[in-house]
């Protein structure tokens, strides 16, 4: 999922993101949040995971890092986990497209699923634009697929945003935002001073 938040009454009229009160919302100070989710992601990084024997995350991530960006022509759509919001409630299923028995072997498909969750994304990131969001930066949790230098390269080039990497998950981060609302963090970056990672 990607959050963002906007200072103008903003919504998709298709209802492909969610779009609510955030969390410092003031009748003086309008904070809209704006959410992208994608059903498919991390469900398409375990089951090629399944497909390769249970290799670790790491080892995974280790060797799509040994294969050149484009995956030697193997596409992967991450649409394989029900009804897509994004694409207006559709069910396109998943899709291994260019497949080649005789060049690809797991490593490609740890990479294509990795660049295939990238581009959704982006896909997604493109409505968000659409309906006033502009981001600078894209900050996430040091966590999941953002452990994975081949998805952060893939991320960035793919939605053209520079992302700024935390020590915490996303429950850490929700009750940082919590501390925020709350008012217990004199101001937002203090929240995220230890957090920030060293990388």
């Amino acid at each position: 999922m990607i959050y963002g938040v906007s200072d103008a009454l903003t919504y998709d009229p298709q209802s492909r993101v969610n779009s609510f009160a955030h969390v410092n919302y003031t009748d003086q100070f309008t904070r809209v949040g704006v959410l992208l989710c994608i059903n498919g992601t991390g469900i398409l990084n375990k089951w090629v995971r399944n497909l390769s024997g249970g290799m670790s995350y790491p080892e995974m991530n280790e060797a799509a890092s040994t294969i050149n960006a484009g995956s030697d022509g193997l596409l992967i759509l991450p649409f394989g986990n029900g009804a897509e919001r994004m694409l207006n409630n559709k069910i396109p299923g998943a899709h291994i497209i260019n497949i080649d028995l005789n060049k690809h072997a797991n490593a490609h498909l740890f990479r294509a699923a990795q660049e295939g969750i990238a581009f959704a994304f982006r896909y997604g990131l493109d409505i968000m634009r659409g309906n006033g969001m502009q981001p600078a930066i894209i900050r996430a949790g040091k966590t999941n697929m953002f452990l994975s230098n081949v998805f952060c390269e893939a991320f960035v080039n793919a939605t053209n945003v520079p992302i700024e990497l935390y020590d915490c998950d996303g429950s850490v981060g929700a009750a940082l935002g919590a501390g925020i609302g709350a008012g217990y963090f004199k101001k937002p970056s203090d929240a995220f001073e230890k957090e920030r990672d060293s990388n």
